[in-house]
């Protein structure tokens, strides 16, 4: 098989979460270990950072591997979902896995894969796992894939564990409270593990308090000394960001402040605790050249600047809630912004695209009305058609159409081009809502 036809044959004969949605998911970890065992359990060969978190796992997992590179590590760096090309996913100190390494181990398993039919998620990650092992990373950094207890990457007993935050998503799954999610995500913490927990909240800080005892989670943390974990937005690292000697970060956006907090107590952790050696130059370094290091992109990112063009990944209330002020930083840092739009002041345009098992009304709840609206939807089965987003926007939103003028387009491409055609130099666009609709845009830039 080509790359092309292998890449058809891993979505048509396993079905993927992020083209189909909960038909894809299988919950537990048996067919996991029945997969590892085939391969030879690569996954107990890898020393790694296993990362999980409603919102900014991807980030807090590219600025982890970033440092360690810059330490000069070998990383394998097991991400999801990509953006345009699938071996975004596995990469090896930036380096995407190769096309004829996909193909190969496909070719070599394809009759136990067609036994077992584990799902999409399952083959990619022990695809990762088993190139990782036979490569001989040094570290490996593991994003969950979603929720915690129950998901494939599970199977690790990492030197370090993450969990950057707890807000409402996957609620099919997960639950549909703070606690109750807590309580998936806590499911990664292991034995003699340490773990950082990214940001506090009364509703989940109990969890993980009562998971750590469980686990016999120890150790003093990093300027805490009353608690069995490390609790980053208690460790002083935003303190030492106001005192400017916290690195500065490639990465834009004021809500990537929690991210590096999570990073850089996790590095920490890592150095202090795990015995990794790591010094302050590669973590500034890391952080400095996170994106150029690691490939990430579609987090705040800048395509172009006349008209400003913005792109994030944000997909969910959880996150939006962050871009939305941050959009709203953006236009006060520019330029002077009006309620009501005309020629002689600078308009924000948004592009908007949703999967349909989101939040729909929590997320157009929290973005501005004072701006032109091109509702649309991306090439997969999970898209909320354009023209129901629209409608739920105004049934939302009555007098916004009377604001500024909301359309709806049937592709990404065409509400691009209408954007672009329609706003000035001055003007800022911004590309979101879904993490389709950023890939299908990026490959157009």
């Amino acid at each position: 098989m080509t790359y092309a036809q292998t890449i058809d044959y891993l979505y048509a004969s396993q079905p993927a979460f992020h083209l189909v949605g909960a038909s894809a998911y299988k919950p537990g970890l048996d067919n996991t270990y029945r997969l590892m065992a085939h391969l030879g359990n690569p996954h107990e060969r890898l020393r790694a950072v296993h990362v999980a978190g409603t919102n900014g796992k991807g980030s807090t997992s590219h600025l982890i591997a970033a440092a360690l590179q810059a330490q000069g590590y070998k990383v394998g760096l097991f991400t999801s979902p990509h953006l345009v090309d699938f071996r975004e996913r596995i990469r090896i100190s930036g380096e995407m896995i190769p096309e004829e390494t996909v193909v190969q181990f496909v070719a070599n398993h394809r009759a136990f894969l067609d036994e077992l039919r584990p799902s999409f998620f399952e083959t990619t990650m022990a695809l990762a796992f088993w190139y990782f092992a036979q490569q001989q990373v040094d570290i490996a950094v593991v994003e969950v894939g979603l929720g915690g207890r129950l998901d494939s990457t599970n199977i690790l007993t990492p030197l370090l564990s993450v969990i950057t935050n707890i807000g409402i998503d996957h609620t099919e799954f997960l639950g549909d409270t703070l606690t109750q999610i807590a309580g998936e995500k806590a499911g990664i913490m292991k034995p003699h593990v340490p773990c950082v927990i990214g940001e506090t909240h009364p509703e989940t800080q109990e969890v993980f308090l009562a998971r750590a005892s469980a686990c016999e989670i120890l150790g003093a943390g990093l300027e805490t000394t009353d608690c069995r974990l490390w609790f980053a937005d208690q460790c002083g690292y935003m303190r030492k960001r106001r005192l400017k000697e916290a690195p500065e970060c490639q990465l834009q956006g004021v809500y990537q402040d929690k991210n590096q907090q999570t990073a850089f107590v996790s590095l920490q952790v890592l150095r202090n605790i795990c015995g990794i050696e790591l010094s302050k130059e590669s973590i500034a370094k890391g952080f400095a050249e996170v994106c150029t290091l690691t490939g990430l992109r579609g987090r705040w990112e800048v395509l172009s600047q006349k008209p400003l063009t913005i792109c994030d990944t944000g997909h969910n209330g959880h996150g939006l809630r962050y871009v939305a002020e941050q959009l709203r930083t953006t236009l006060n840092n520019s330029t002077p912004f009006y309620t009501t739009l005309n020629n002689s002041t600078p308009s924000l345009h948004i592009i908007l695209g949703m999967v349909n098992d989101k939040d729909i009304d929590t997320v157009l709840g929290l973005l501005p009305t004072e701006a032109v609206y091109y509702f649309t939807q991306p090439a997969t089965s999970r898209a909320l058609p354009a023209e129901e987003l629209l409608r739920r926007w105004l049934a939302l939103h009555p007098i916004a159409n009377t604001q500024s003028p909301i359309s709806a387009y049937p592709s990404v491409r065409e509400a691009l081009a209408a954007a672009q055609k329609a706003a000035t130099e001055d003007d800022i666009i911004f590309i979101g809502g879904s993490n389709y609709v950023v890939g299908e845009v990026l490959q157009q830039f």
